[in-house]
């Protein structure tokens, strides 16, 4: 009996050692694959993000309705959609900085029957890549690349066939008519996220116009002074332009409800009364986020150009103009990636 008893303490010790090694063998494995998956997570955490990019999606409507109203006017809608695309690189001392503008919109009024007009368009991509002086410094060596134009013709002072009933109008700008391109070299100080300056001592712009009817209002050159100066197809299609270029950007926002961007480009031609600002462009964007995806805007341009020459109301007198935009809409904001 008692060597019964005796074998049976031996079993059940060494069922007990074993399940004992089992247990610390399989602690040992989980926490070994715990301490793995924790390290693998933190390099993962602490693996360098050098790119940032994101979109931003607006689209807007207006919309006016009249019954009966004695002060007269006409129904009317709008439409408008736009795309804000930014790519960021920033790596030890050098950043490259991108930017795609793109914004389109439509009107309808009851006055103009069967006739959709445009009312916004834009495309506009800039680049920017900066090495700081040093590594505290807020100055950096900079190349600035700005290319400015539109997508579609537009078209004023319209005329109605009364036979047929189909809208004619004046043609005034098109798809790269004009078109702006400008690649500078200098400095840029950037104190803040939200402020930057620019300046190029050496930029060099061009201008193109495709369309020939429209390139004399652009400021183009005739080819030959013997050459008929009325017809189109005599001037150059692209005006070449070496000056300086300063730009300013800053944007500031107040608990993302809040928001205020604006951009102002100034540029002086060096071969054309060179040290005054010939050319200038200023936008301002104002936004309130009245709720997750609804924004009101308000969004204004301002452009100067002394080789543009603008008619007056009865197409006659072009001359040097200041030209001036505003948009106010109700948007539909969305926006991809973080900002």
């Amino acid at each position: 009996m008692r060597k019964i008893a005796f074998i049976a303490a031996l079993l059940c010790g060494t069922f007990t050692a074993l399940a004992q090694d089992d247990v610390r063998k399989a602690t040992a494995e989980a926490a070994a694959a715990y301490s793995q998956e924790a390290q693998e997570q933190a390099e993962a955490v602490q693996k360098p993000q050098y790119w940032k990019k994101y979109a931003v999606f607006d689209l807007g409507f207006n919309q006016t309705s009249l019954w009966s109203w004695a002060a007269g006017g006409y129904n009317t809608a709008t439409l408008r959609a736009g795309l804000d695309i930014n790519a960021n690189y920033a790596k030890e001392l050098a950043t490259w900085n991108n930017r795609l503008q793109m914004m389109y919109g439509f009107l309808w009024s009851a006055d103009k029957e069967n006739l959709i007009q445009k009312s916004v368009d834009k495309l506009q991509f800039e680049s920017r890549f900066a090495y700081k002086t040093a590594p505290e410094s807020n100055w950096k060596y900079s190349a600035d690349l700005t290319l400015l134009s539109q997508f579609s013709d537009s078209y004023d002072s319209y005329k109605q066939d009364p036979n047929s009933g189909k809208w004619s109008g004046t043609l005034k700008s098109g798809f790269f008519a004009p078109g702006y391109l400008t690649f500078g070299v200098g400095m840029a100080w950037d104190p803040a996220p939200w402020f930057s300056l620019n300046l190029s001592p050496l930029t060099g712009g061009f201008t193109f116009c495709n369309i020939p009817v429209l390139r004399k209002g652009y400021g183009m050159k005739l080819r030959n002074a013997d050459l008929d100066p009325l017809v189109g197809e005599n001037y150059n299609s692209a005006l070449f332009q070496l000056g300086a270029q300063l730009k300013m950007n800053l944007k500031a926002s107040i608990n993302d409800v809040f928001t205020y961007e604006t951009q102002l480009i100034l540029f002086t031609d060096y071969l054309n009364h060179p040290f005054v600002w010939n050319r200038v462009n200023w936008d301002n964007k104002l936004g309130l986020q009245v709720g997750k995806y609804v924004k009101l805007a308000l969004d204004t341009w301002l452009i100067y150009d002394p080789i543009v020459l603008i008619a007056d109301k009865s197409g006659n007198n072009p001359t040097q103009r200041v030209q001036f935009k505003e948009f106010f809409s109700v948007n539909f904001t969305y926006t991809l990636g973080k900002k």
